[in-house]
């Protein structure tokens, strides 16, 4: 009986996923894929991993899925007519799709005994960074140049949007985000819930030094609030030629890689933190990227420029 809850989980993820690849109407795919993240954020959390659901609920479903549903938006209504799969490449893709799914069930129901792990190794030498969350202490310690990239990428990201501006647009600013009709519930919680959502946002950046949280949590909530004030028509997107705005891109990954080149005099490595200053670095390093992510975020989802810079 204790495991009902689970198998509910299940079988809704699966009717889920099955609706994502079936639905016809590519806004009810995407829709589809929504639900799905919020489910596996639940199913995260029944396994006791909270920072992995906050990160599947803030990017995975969230960040993610309103970054589909942009794209939904931009796409003509017939672009997308008259492409079709063949029938041979259909049963190769449900194949594979078959292979990886009993090699997934394989793993997990037949695990290797003892279990391969570097989680003791790891704790043991949670002492000298002097954080609490292993989590936090695995992506900006021990594994610190992996995650360092994962920002760049978004950089890159952005700069690939940006690079869809037709010539004479370059530097003005993304088409506005408001509705075609004006809706007084969203301009009613465009005005109340962005100060409760930046403390929330930025509760999860310094809590996750020692809880879970984290800069990709506290940033993907920040680019909500901001999204949800451009939607209300509150705030128009910022024209992408502004200096402060690509400051404020740049500024996590260039804090990032500061922070790594003074290890060399600081701690005798790239990325490396003295024992005493690990925890104040980190958790500045942690509070730009957040800020990055969050101006990243919120100009991926309002594109490329559409209007001429002034």
């Amino acid at each position: 009986m204790s495991l009902l809850p689970d198998f509910a989980l299940m079988l809704l993820i699966l009717i889920a996923a099955v609706w994502t690849v079936s639905a016809r109407d590519r806004r009810d795919s995407v829709i589809g894929f929504i639900v799905v993240g919020l489910l596996l954020s639940l199913a995260w959390i029944r396994l006791n991993s909270v920072d992995v659901a906050l990160t599947e609920a803030a990017v995975g479903g969230g960040a993610t899925g309103l970054l589909l549903l942009r794209a939904c938006a931009r796409l003509g209504p017939n672009e997308t007519e008259g492409v079709s799969l063949k029938v041979s490449l259909r049963i190769l893709t449900g194949v594979l799709c078959t292979v990886v799914a009993v090699a997934l069930a394989t793993i997990v129901l037949y695990p290797i005994e003892p279990a391969p792990t570097l989680a003791p190794t790891a704790a043991a030498h949670m002492g000298e960074i002097g954080l609490g969350n292993p989590v936090t202490v695995v992506l900006l310690a021990y594994r610190a140049i992996d995650t360092l990239l994962e920002k760049v990428v978004l950089v890159l990201a952005l700069i690939g949007v940006w690079a869809l501006t037709p010539d004479p647009l370059w530097g003005g600013a993304p088409g506005s985000l408001r509705a075609q009709h004006s809706s007084g519930p969203l301009t009613f919680l465009a005005q109340v819930l962005p100060p409760v959502g930046i403390v929330i946002g930025v509760y999860l950046i310094w809590n996750g030094a020692d809880r879970p949280g984290g800069t990709f949590q506290g940033g993907t909530v920040l680019a909500a609030m901001w999204l949800l004030v451009m939607m209300a028509d509150l705030r128009e997107p910022p024209e992408i030629r502004l200096h402060t705005l690509r400051r404020l891109v740049v500024l996590g990954p260039v804090v990032f890689l500061v922070a790594g080149f003074a290890g060399f005099w600081i701690a005798n490595g790239f990325l490396s933190y003295p024992p005493d200053l690990a925890k104040p670095i980190i958790v500045l390093v942690e509070a730009a990227l957040a800020l990055s992510i969050a101006v990243i975020l919120g100009m991926l989802v309002a594109g490329p420029a559409a209007r001429a810079p002034r």
